[in-house]
């Protein structure tokens, strides 16, 4: 199968040597994302910057074909266990039930950075074949 790669204007660009989302058949995987809005400003506040981080996160997930309906997996790392009644409570906004599978864990991040969560999809099939499917 074939690794495609892809990215959305409206998140930040990678810091690294790594693709923002890839896709392996109908299974998409977004790197993880922070805070900064599109200026590149971390913006304030544990809530503010899951709601962001969230937001770069599913433009992420929609330039490899994906919406918040396709994720099945969402990993956030946290850096306060303090701050997870307002990290849940932001994350809560964004996925509907059935919610996807998560995992949260307490790390230290760079400066400032208080949250960064990534997600994996999965691309529903359809009865016209896989092309279909990715082409919605």
């Amino acid at each position: 199968m074939t690794r495609t790669a892809s990215h959305s204007a409206q998140s930040p660009p990678p810091a690294g040597p790594y693709s923002p989302c890839v896709q392996i058949g109908g299974i998409v995987a977004a790197a993880g994302q922070a805070g900064f809005d599109a200026s590149g400003t971390l913006v304030d506040g544990v809530a503010e910057q899951t709601r962001q981080t969230l937001r770069n996160l599913l433009a992420t997930l929609e330039s490899g074909g994906a919406t918040s309906d396709d994720v099945i997996s969402v990993r956030v790392f946290l850096t306060d266990p303090a701050q997870f009644a307002d990290m849940n409570q932001a994350y809560a906004e964004f996925f509907r039930d059935p919610y996807p599978a998560r995992t949260t864990v307490y790390v230290t991040l760079p400066p400032g950075m208080l949250v960064e969560i990534d997600a994996m999809a999965v691309l529903p099939t359809d009865p016209a074949g896989p092309a279909a499917a990715v082409a919605r």
